[in-house]
């Protein structure tokens, strides 16, 4: 017992940035990234060209004499490293990312710097370093094509009526320097992102019978959307059922669009967010209906508009089961984990019917339009939750992915629970619970392979075989055993609400969450950390005897053979039918290995069980069980 109830080194220290309560520090910083983006697609050949202005801001206490920016769409040149490292997800080779121009300075004295690529990532070597305080505008003229069908992260989707171009780590983005370690310039494999906060405008330049949905506000409505279309988004504004925006028969039809020849530029706004992505296509069905929020504070110029639960995809995806219902989903999602964890901080919520990525972005997640039933509910609940894990809570999905994916599937199973009187309840697809839905059984491969890897190990080192059942389901398992069985409710939830709230927009470590919920729920939560995230173990516990007391009563002697010491509920049935309850506590087994719990005199025992409901993942539950006959 002493290894398991020894004190436990977290990775992180706690400082003045971050406290020992696990919460931010009174000097804690973080450095700010704002963008402004034209973008312009060729729909023949593919290219996506962009010229951006990264406005970067240096709150650290730091002169910075380069920056680094990720340039993800270099995951697909022949001879990159996420080639060799995961060559079965990254099928298609292009260019990568081509850098024309990178000047820095403001507008009439702008000057090139030098810089220097490093697969994935580019150093920009300042002339002058960037002292704490001070602010920056860089300068970056790119393109690439864009990889399809299927390229990871951003695709090229043929459909019925035209194309579907779904973009996504698409713009030269500025990487993360903090107080952890400076310049965090892990190359992109493939494993999601880590990003800066800050304001967005973003301008898309298509053809002109494309549609575009993107993360944050559109700001030109009226110069891209007719006015049929902009009066059925009113409609959809004051409606909890879907409105048709752009219908089936629209998208055959050249008149439903404002202009017909030539192109047009959709303008989108975003405030403090740490990405945006958009889908564009000449083949979107385009359906909404009002979000139950206080409308956002709007873009400069514009009035408050109500926030709008939307779904864009194509006509193979119309169906009673499958994309009819998409947007209900999505106001389902928004509205609940806004209730129940914290308020949706953005304008819109997009769900895209496009290849099938499953994968999300600040206000806009791909999912498949072939989609359907159960399915597209959970694919649309999971994505639309990583709004809040990790676009609000900016944890580093490429170090520490059960605080993302883990996080995110916890609070989506609730959500399965909670939607229409639990029609797609309980969550059973693959991501958490992998065969028979229940996670106490469920989770057992993992605690007894010896082979699996922790939830501490590095996101880029869970290999395929381990990545759902570790990082999703072992994660979100662990917040379930937290919340229903360690805590309960009344004190796991407020405390997750403030741990959520007070690293809103921020950067916590996995060691600002173990320190946050010990504190805040008053519970020494060592052991659990360390035997859950840590090490890979598991409960076990035994009924070593049922006996008479010399003084009247019945004594039970309860074993400890594991290590993971969840607190265990001894069931006693007595002759009568009456049963009894009692939780043997975490600290029982400080000094033992086991315990004697008395029962009163009075009543015969019948049977005694431990974890009689089975909400403990125990390996061996063949010693859980006495048939008894106490005189």
């Amino acid at each position: 017992m002493r290894q398991v109830f020894a004190p436990l080194v977290l990775p992180d220290a706690s400082d003045r940035y971050r406290s020992g309560s696990g919460l931010p520090g009174p000097d804690y910083w973080q450095n700010r990234a704002d963008y402004s983006i034209s973008a312009h697609i060729d729909p023949a050949s593919h290219v996506l060209g962009g010229d951006e202005t990264i406005t970067y801001t240096n709150n650290s206490p730091d002169a910075l004499d380069v920056l680094w920016v990720q340039l993800d769409q270099n995951i697909y040149k022949d001879g990159a490293r996420a080639g060799f490292s995961n060559p079965e997800r990254h099928p298609h080779h292009t260019d990568g990312m081509v850098i024309e121009r990178v000047e820095v300075g403001e507008a009439a004295h702008r000057q090139a710097v030098a810089t220097l690529v490093s697969d994935t990532r580019m150093q920009v070597r300042l002339p002058t370093a960037l002292a704490h305080g001070g602010r920056v505008r860089l300068h970056i003229v790119w393109h690439h094509t864009i990889p399809g069908v299927w390229g990871g992260r951003t695709a090229v989707t043929p459909v019925r009526d035209g194309t579907i171009f779904e973009v996504a780590q698409w713009y030269p983005r500025m990487a993360v320097y903090d107080d952890r370690r400076g310049w965090d310039t892990l190359p992109f494999l493939g494993q999601e992102f880590f990003l800066d906060y800050g304001d967005f405008d973003y301008a898309v330049t298509v053809p002109w019978n494309f549609t575009v949905a993107g993360s944050g506000a559109l700001v030109n409505p009226a110069e891209v959307l007719t006015p049929k279309e902009r009066s059925r988004l009113d409609a959809a504004g004051k409606s909890d059922t879907r409105v048709m925006i752009r219908t089936a028969e629209d998208v055959t039809d050249p008149a439903s669009h404002l202009a017909r020849a030539g192109e047009k530029t959709w303008r989108f706004h975003m405030t403090n967010t740490r990405d945006v992505s958009f889908a564009a296509s000449d083949a979107f069905v385009w359906d909404a209906a009002r979000i139950n929020l206080p409308p956002v504070a709007p873009a400069p110029g514009m009035k408050p508009v109500p926030r709008l639960a939307m779904s864009v995809y194509p006509r193979e995806g119309i169906g009673p089961q499958a994309w009819d219902r998409s947007t209900d989903y999505v106001k389902h999602a928004i509205e609940y984990f806004s209730q129940q964890w914290f308020a949706y901080p953005w304008p819109n919520a997009v769900n895209l019917g496009g290849h099938g990525a499953g994968m999300e972005y600040p206000g806009i997640v791909f999912d498949g339009w072939e989609d359907h039933g159960p399915e597209l509910f959970w694919i649309t609940t999971h994505e639309l939750g990583h709004d809040w894990f990790p676009m609000i809570v900016g944890s580093n999905e490429r170090r520490n992915a059960f605080m993302d994916e883990g996080f995110n599937t916890f609070i989506d199973v609730y959500a399965s629970d909670h939607f229409n009187h639990g029609e797609y309840a309980p969550k059973s697809d693959s991501e958490f619970a992998p065969k028979t839905g229940r996670p106490a059984e469920d989770i057992l491969p993992v605690l007894t392979d010896p082979q699996a890897p922790t939830l501490m190990t590095p996101s880029e080192l869970v290999s395929e075989k381990y990545r759902h059942p570790v990082t999703y389901f072992k994660s979100a398992y662990g917040l379930m055993l937290l919340r229903e069985q360690i805590l309960g409710p009344e004190r796991f939830d407020p405390a997750f609400r403030r741990y959520i709230a007070s690293w809103a927009f921020h950067h916590p470590t996995p060691s600002d969450f173990f320190r946050f919920m010990s504190s805040e729920t008053g519970e020494d939560l060592t052991w659990f950390w360390r035997g859950w995230y840590f090490e890979n173990w598991a409960p076990g516990y035994a009924l070593d005897s049922v006996a008479a007391a010399k003084d009247g009563g019945t004594m039970v002697v309860v074993r400890n053979t594991g290590k993971l010491l969840l607190p265990v509920t001894l069931c006693v049935t007595y002759a009568d039918g009456s049963h009894e309850d009692r939780v043997v506590p975490t600290e029982s087994w400080y000094l033992h290995d086991h315990v004697t719990i008395t029962l009163p005199d009075g009543k015969r025992v019948a049977r005694a069980e431990l974890d009689p409901d089975h909400k403990l993942p125990e390996p061996d539950r063949t010693d859980n069980v006495r048939d008894v006959s106490v005189p």
